[in-house]
């Protein structure tokens, strides 16, 4: 089986070079670039697994790197960058990313953050296939929701992998230790906030009362329920 393909895109050469020796090591396939254009290039010859992105570049705007790769590309998306303010973070994972790691950083982390990406389970259903609910198809293909009336609104992988575990689980509980072990990531109030983000965003791009969501329900303590009927396509 041919090791998944890391990408790391920073313009700092020690990084780059820390990095890509350390990922080596633990058994990945490494391509390394100084600068989004050329990383850019890449990603049009081929999708790398995990892409890890300072959000510091000397030639684009990181934060909206980050928004376009989670719109457009089917890999992880993990920030390692300086900026370590809690907006930041936020920022960065509301806009798609799927996890975030502050520098200065233990290169064993960040190998423990791709692998537990890496380690999320298949989904049963096909990435090609689509499910209706409630008026609304979702396109996982092509990170696409399309409403019965003709709206169209995009989400993020990170959003997709969110909203395919409740479309896959219609009307059953799903706990918050049930989604950590289903979709990696970090733990304890990271993961928290990193799932509130994404469930909020994808409420609001179902048009969700946020005051009081119809499909998308908190059970205080517990978890979350998706009251839907879905049927896959």
């Amino acid at each position: 089986m041919t090791a998944p393909l890391i990408a790391i895109l920073d313009d700092e050469p020690q990084i780059r070079a820390l990095l890509s020796e350390t990922l080596t090591e633990a058994g990945f396939r490494t391509a390394a670039f100084a600068r989004a254009t050329e990383f850019e290039a890449a990603l049009a010859r081929t999708t790398p697994d995990v892409c890890l992105v300072d959000l510091g570049l000397p030639d684009r705007d990181g934060l909206a790197l980050v928004h376009r790769l989670a719109l457009e590309s089917g890999a992880t998306i993990i920030i390692i960058s300086g900026r370590a303010q809690v907006q930041d973070r936020v920022t960065g994972l509301e806009l798609g990313a799927d996890d975030y790691i502050i520098k200065p950083f233990d290169p064993a982390e960040v190998v423990a953050r791709i692998r537990a990406r890496l380690r999320t389970p298949k989904s049963a259903t096909p990435a090609h296939a689509t499910a209706r609910f409630n008026g609304w198809t979702a396109h996982f293909e092509r990170y696409l929701l399309t409403a019965d009336d003709g709206r169209e609104v995009s989400f993020s992988h990170a959003e997709g992998e969110v909203l395919r575990l409740f479309l896959e689980a219609p009307k059953r509980l799903i706990s918050r230790q049930q989604m950590q072990e289903s979709l990696g990531g970090g733990a304890g109030e990271s993961f928290d906030r990193a799932m509130d983000v994404r469930i909020s965003r994808l409420r609001t791009k179902l048009g969700e009362d946020p005051k009081n969501p119809r499909l998308i329900k908190t059970i205080y303590g517990a978890g979350y329920i998706f009251l839907g009927d879905v049927n896959w396509h």
